[in-house]
């Protein structure tokens, strides 16, 4: 393991404040319009250097998982704009409704993920993608079949969850493109260690964001992120029924070319929100040192953690995200 320190004021137990950020700047488009509708718009505006073979990652849920992105959505999304797309997933490092490839497609069936083909990435093993300028990592095992692809539409409904803190792109694909038997363990378990999820805080953040790492700097700008911020339970879509209540209004969808600015937006929207309507989710993203995701991927010259935001609901114009969430309605069980 590395000895290295966390570089000073980035721990993940503190929201870092837009005016304390420095550097570049990227572009973010932003959308109240949680609806099929709404997907596809906000998709056009950050899919256009998506050629070739086009896989969707997309978090396909556990049995029965009420949190998920709605199918009709992403079903007209395909239709209208990604015929020829498929749906990529890897099997969990977990036993459960997707832990083998068979149990993983009877769960697909279960969950409705059946108007277009589902590419398991790791069925037929793994592939190691190399890691550039990791400190835990020089590469990571991706699912054999993602190489089959040219681009990489990230389509990740953000929420919380009870390890990384919340789970963003960076974590769809740091941790859903690793494959379920070497990579995943690779992030989550110390070589040897009898506790599979022994790593935590601001190391587990790391390895899943170098990871995350490699899946972008193998597509280049032939890859885009679009977070949809509906249903965010504290808990991951892994939990399936099992998830904690959702109590965190809904707020709309993000998009942007840049990972790091797509999740940064994100949870900036979070904690733009009123304090009563956020706290659950911002605690459990400072609990678990979630925050680390996004000063490590800045580290890594992974994006901007500092961003325009264009409404697309009004022309584009540029707006505060005080703006974005002034008319949130106030989540009521």
């Amino acid at each position: 393991m590395s000895d290295q320190k966390p570089v000073p004021g980035t721990g993940g137990n503190r929201y870092i404040p837009y005016e304390e950020r420095t550097g570049g700047e990227s572009t973010v488009y932003f959308t109240r319009d949680l609806s099929a509708e709404g997907l596809r718009k906000i998709f056009k505006r950050v899919s256009g250097e998506l050629t070739g073979k086009v896989g969707i990652k997309l978090h396909t849920g556990e049995p029965h998982g009420p949190n998920i992105i709605p199918r009709p959505w992403v079903e007209a999304l395909i239709r209208n704009e990604l015929p020829e797309a498929n749906i990529v997933e890897t099997n969990t490092y977990y036993d459960g409704g997707r832990y083998t490839t068979e149990a993983h497609r009877e769960t697909l069936k279960v969950n409705g993920w059946t108007f277009c083909p589902v590419d398991i990435l790791d069925e037929d093993g793994a592939v190691p993608f190399p890691v550039e300028g990791g400190k835990w990592f020089h590469e990571m095992y991706m699912g054999k079949n993602l190489q089959n692809y040219d681009s990489l539409f990230v389509l990740t409904h953000f929420k919380g969850h009870t390890q990384g803190g919340f789970g963003g792109s960076g974590k769809n694909i740091g941790i859903g493109c690793a494959d379920g038997r070497i990579g995943k363990a690779m992030i989550h378990t110390t070589p040897g260690s009898d506790d599979m999820w022994d790593i935590a805080k601001e190391e587990f953040m790391e390895r899943m964001m170098e990871s995350a790492k490699a899946v972008v700097d193998h597509f280049g700008k032939h890859i885009c992120f679009v977070n949809v911020l509906r249903n965010m339970s504290v808990s991951c879509d892994c939990e399936g029924v099992a998830a904690a209540p959702v109590v965190t209004p809904n707020i709309g969808i993000v998009a942007s070319t840049d990972i790091l600015a797509a999740d940064q937006a994100s949870v900036d929207l979070v904690y733009a929100l009123k304090e009563e309507d956020r706290h659950a989710l911002t605690e459990r993203m400072e609990s678990r040192h979630g925050l680390r995701q996004l000063t490590y991927m800045k580290e890594l010259h992974m994006g901007n953690d500092r961003y325009h935001l264009f409404d697309i609901d009004n022309e584009d114009r540029e707006i505060t995200l005080a703006e974005a969430v002034k008319d949130v309605v106030p989540f009521e069980g």
